[in-house]
């Protein structure tokens, strides 16, 4: 099998396109082809080392993949050679292959692509999470997403209009608003030239209710400003490397609130409710009330050029290593 290997942390350069020694399938598992790894800001995180889990050395990396069953374990049931699945499998992802446990794999819905499945479960878990349990958003009301252009902002735009809410997308270069416009935002806001506060409240006719910054960095505090009573910031990540510093008397002001957003730790902790938030992800999906995007493709080869690209933020929605 061809893997990208992490033998030493620090940059993408690092990694290394390696063939290994095929996995042997135990009866309790299946060997699943892999044909398209998802990219995710998180994997670059674990090869720098900077995420707050450090996988022993060497490792692959690649949390999101969808593929191919090729080999089946004579105890697994409910599946068949052939079969579409795809799985969030923490790291390992950036290979041709893999082998798992029955339990960890889903079947692709027909109207998702190898890329599309592959690249979904992240973005949108986050999304429905952050929607749907962190906070309760109401249909009509006003969501501004941050760092709209990315895997995780288009993915909020697609999941806060299927709730009927009306989006604004913040974003930094035309082609990244542009691809908004395209996925459904009902207004855009650049955020090189324009002044972020005051456009939120004039879009919004007077102020957000809920904020999703999955970026941080200075916008931050601007969004925190353009809330409305009782509005809601939801802190998802920090994209731009600089963690804010939130005033409290803004947070104190007109009874907002700033909440937390961590899908990973919730579903390791939590996977009974995760597994139902995921149907509940797919079954949005079978019905057409969300489409992930088709996402741009790298050749497993060019791991380190597409990590690059993601930590430099050249990539405008998502991206999947193809093997």
């Amino acid at each position: 099998m061809r893997a990208v290997m992490c033998r030493e942390l620090g940059e993408p350069e690092l990694l290394l396109l390696e063939q290994l020694d095929t996995e042997p399938c135990p009866p309790d598992r299946v060997r699943v082809h892999i044909w398209a790894s998802g990219l995710n800001y998180v994997d670059a995180l674990f090869v720098q080392g900077k995420y707050q889990i450090r996988p022993q050395l060497p490792f692959i990396p690649g949390s999101e993949i969808a593929g191919e069953i090729t080999e089946l374990g004579e105890q697994v049931q409910g599946f068949t050679v052939g079969n579409r699945v795809f799985a969030s499998i923490g790291i390992g992802g950036f290979a041709d292959e893999v082998v798992l446990s029955p339990s960890q794999i889903i079947p692709i819905p027909d109207r998702l692509s190898f890329a599309q499945a592959a690249t979904m479960t992240q973005s949108y878990a986050t999304a429905w999470y952050s929607l749907t349990q962190r906070t309760q958003l109401l249909p009509e009301e006003w969501v501004v997403v941050l760092g709209a252009g990315g895997g995780v902002g288009l993915a909020m735009i697609d999941v806060a209009r299927a709730h009927g809410a009306k989006v604004i997308a913040v974003a930094s270069t035309s082609e990244k608003l542009q691809l908004c416009i395209e996925r459904g935002a009902h207004g855009v806001i650049d955020s090189s030239t324009e002044d972020v506060k005051t456009r939120i409240r004039e879009l919004t006719e007077g102020g957000a209710d809920i904020v999703i910054d999955p970026v941080g960095g200075s916008l931050a505090e601007l969004a925190l400003r353009a809330l409305r009573e009782n509005g809601r910031y939801l802190v998802i990540g920090f994209a731009s490397g600089v963690i804010p510093d939130l005033p409290a008397n803004q947070i104190l002001l007109r009874n907002r609130h700033v909440i937390g957003v961590d899908w990973g730790a919730w579903a390791m902790t939590n996977p009974g409710e995760n597994a139902t938030l995921l149907g509940e992800v797919i079954a949005a999906v079978e019905d057409g009330s969300i489409t992930p995007i088709e996402p741009h493709l790298y050749p497993l080869a060019e791991a380190s050029t597409a990590l690059r690209d993601l930590l430099d933020r050249r990539l405008v929605g998502k991206a999947c290593l193809s093997s």
